[in-house]
């Protein structure tokens, strides 16, 4: 009865220990085995391993790709129009001694050092890249280069930190809100004068195209004229050509035909109304029948 009571607690301290000696890294992350403080052995890969109970402890290190949100910062572009960008950087931690070294601390607490640290590198190097640049190019499709240029400075200063930044990103760019009626207003006025070079440019373009039309129709006109002239002449001569022939096949009939004419033209328009004398050479085809 007293050896099992011996035995119990002296078994039950060895399972403990025996327990405490065994850790487990999964796949989710990496772990520092320190003893004493100092780093003795570092775990990269998943599986179960084993440390010296009381003397050794374990330090655990997220292993997944963690994101950091970098706060609003204004930027003022080489064109003096101040901006205002969102970004944010996704990193994992790539070597845990140096990670464990710049923060000074594991889990949580190191990764929220290893964050506001991150967080300065990325706001130095936004100002930097963004600051060199127009805002014009910052807020174009363009800025996927900035953006690159962005990670690819800031993986060198993090690599100090044990990170390694995969990928930087900025959300929104945009203008303060204290200068975007001054923006818009500014925006509203450029397109209206281009509207108006465009509606002077096409006035000016119309314009031509009238006097042009003008022109033509002058042309057309003119030469229209020139040709009825001509036919008119033509028709005239022809007409002046067949009563001279008439008149000389009968002379009689040409004079009798021209009285018509004559009459025809005194009495249009209801024009019923002669004063002359009546022995008047006017009157010879409408007085009795002359003598044959």
């Amino acid at each position: 009865m007293r050896k099992s009571t011996y035995i119990l607690p002296v078994v039950v301290l060895v399972l403990a220990g025996l327990l405490s000696a065994v850790f487990i890294v999964d796949e989710r992350e990496k772990a520092l085995v320190l003893q004493f403080g100092r780093v003795v052995s570092t775990k990269d890969e998943p599986g179960l391993y084993f440390k010296i109970p009381l003397i050794q402890e374990v330090v655990r290190y997220d292993d997944r790709i963690l994101s950091r949100e970098v706060d609003t910062l204004q930027i003022t572009p080489s064109d003096d129009r101040r901006l205002e960008v969102d970004a944010f950087a996704r990193f994992r931690i790539a070597d845990v001694n140096k990670f464990r070294e710049a923060t000074g601390a594991g889990g949580d607490q190191a990764i929220a050092v290893a964050g506001r640290r991150l967080d300065s590198i990325l706001r130095s190097k936004t100002r930097e890249v963004l600051g060199g640049v127009s805002s014009n190019d910052i807020l174009s499709s363009d800025r996927a280069a900035l953006m690159l240029r962005i990670r690819n400075f800031a993986i060198t200063e993090a690599r100090a930190l044990g990170l390694e930044v995969i990928d930087v990103r900025l959300k929104r760019t945009d203008l303060p809100e204290a200068n975007l009626d001054a923006t818009f207003a500014r925006m509203e006025a450029e397109r209206e004068r281009e509207a108006a070079d465009e509606i002077a440019r096409g006035n000016e373009a119309a314009q031509r195209v009238r006097a042009q039309a003008d022109r033509t129709q002058v042309e057309i006109v003119s030469e229209a004229g020139k040709q009825a002239e001509i036919i008119r002449g033509e028709a005239d001569a022809r007409r002046n050509a067949i009563f001279a022939e008439a008149f000389g096949a009968d002379k009689e009939f040409f004079e009798f035909y021209r009285s018509l004419n004559a009459y025809k033209e005194a009495l249009r328009q209801s024009n019923t109304t002669m004063v002359m004398s009546p022995d008047s050479e006017f009157f010879d085809y409408l007085k009795t029948d002359r003598p044959e």
